[in-house]
């Protein structure tokens, strides 16, 4: 199970280098969005591959499809958000302000979405403990963001 934790610490670095790759991406392309459909072609082609070495890539049932939430559907609309805030905004207030904000945001709403079990998540109230974190995050990012 600790493997897991590993995983997630090296996403959040992926996550603070992609932001460099694609604003630099952007830069190069004029601010063209075409950086976007470059970064949504490698996003496809790995979980692709990934797919295909592991024996999970298999295509839903209509069943499966008519079960998904209408909500559900929007999560690549939400990435598409993230890869253009990279482009638009990361490159100029830098690597840290942006991922920490990014991070602290996230795990704001994060909080709220398992205190209320919105958008399928099991219910885990806002204790004062999480609720704590939560701000302790915000001063951090401030910090981190002051010039």
């Amino acid at each position: 199970m600790w493997y897991l934790y590993g995983i997630v610490l090296l996403a959040g670095v992926a996550n603070a280098i992609q932001a460099g790759q694609n604003g630099s991406l952007s830069k190069g392309f004029d601010g063209s969005l075409t950086a976007g459909l470059v970064v949504v072609a490698g996003t496809a082609t790995c979980i692709l591959v990934v797919g295909l070495l592991s024996g999970k890539l298999i295509w839903p049932t209509t069943a499966q499809v008519l079960v998904v939430p209408w909500w559900a559907w929007f999560g690549g609309v939400l990435g598409g958000g993230i890869i253009l805030a990279q482009f638009i905004v990361a490159r100029q207030i830098g690597a840290a302000p942006f991922l920490g904000m990014l991070v602290t945001a996230g795990v704001v709403t994060s909080i709220l979405l398992d205190h209320f079990g919105w958008i399928g998540f099991e219910r885990h109230p806002a204790t004062i403990w999480r609720i704590f974190g939560g701000l302790l995050m915000i001063g951090g990012v401030a910090l981190v963001a002051m010039l």
